[in-house]
C-alpha cells in the first residue's frame, strides 16, 4: 500500500499530540483499542452521515494509534488533491466497479507487510440508505481477517473501537447481529442513517 501520514515521520508524532489536545479540548472521549488480532483488519466506520466523519476519524486514528486506510468517491481524488488525499490514506472508489474493488482490497490486505486496517463505511455514502453494502464483509471473508466495530457517536461524543467480529460465513445473521451493535449510536446527521 502506499504511504500515508500515519507512517511519515514526524509528521505522525505532531497530528497525533494535535489529534489528543483537539479531542480532549472539545469534549471527545476515544475508547477501546486495537486487540493484537486486528493489527490486519476490517474497520466498520458507522454511522456515516457527514464529510466531518474524515477528520474525526483520522485524529481517532492517531489517537488510537492505527494504520488506517479509507475509501473514497473517485470524484474527491481529482489534482490537485489526489497526492494530498491518498497521504491521508485514501483509496479511490470507482462504485460501477465495486467487484473489483472487493478483490482488490482482500489482496492489498494479504500483500500487506504490516499493519493495515481497511475503514469501510457500509452504508457506503454519506446520504440516507436503506441497506447496508456488504462489501466489508466480503473483503474480511476474502483476506481471512477480523472486522473490528469501530464508531462515532457524534450526540453522546464518543469514538473509539468495539468488539472484534469474526465472520460466521452466514452474511444475513451477521449483519443482523452488526447493525444491533450500531444501534445506539448516532451519527451527525442521524436523520441520514440507514434503517435497515
Amino acid at each position: 500500500m502506499h504511504r500515508t501520514i500515519f507512517d511519515t515521520p514526524g509528521v505522525n508524532t505532531l497530528l497525533r499530540a494535535f489529534s489528543i489536545l483537539f479531542l480532549k479540548l472539545t469534549g471527545w472521549k476515544i475508547e477501546g483499542h486495537l486487540p493484537p488480532d486486528g493489527q490486519k483488519s476490517v474497520l466498520i466506520a458507522a454511522p456515516h452521515t457527514s464529510n466531518w466523519d474524515l477528520p474525526y476519524t483520522l485524529m481517532v486514528a492517531f489517537v488510537l494509534r492505527l494504520n488506517i486506510y479509507w475509501m473514497g468517491k473517485e470524484q474527491i481524488f481529482k489534482p490537485p488533491f489526489r497526492g494530498f488525499m491518498m497521504w491521508l490514506g485514501g483509496i479511490p472508489v470507482k462504485r460501477e466497479s465495486a467487484n473489483n474493488l472487493v478483490a482488490a482490497s482482500v489482496q492489498a490486505i494479504k500483500e500487506a507487510n504490516g499493519p493495515l486496517q481497511l475503514v469501510v463505511p457500509p452504508e457506503g455514502t454519506r446520504s440516507k440508505v436503506r441497506y447496508w453494502k456488504s462489501g466489508f464483509y466480503y473483503i474480511a471473508t476474502g483476506a481471512g481477517v477480523p472486522i473490528v466495530l469501530a464508531y462515532m457517536d457524534y450526540e453522546r461524543k464518543i469514538s473509539g473501537l468495539g468488539p472484534v467480529f469474526h465472520p460466521s460465513g452466514d452474511l444475513e445473521a451477521d449483519l443482523a447481529r452488526i447493525k444491533a451493535f450500531y444501534a445506539p449510536y448516532k451519527g451527525k446527521n442521524p436523520a441520514q442513517s440507514g434503517s435497515n
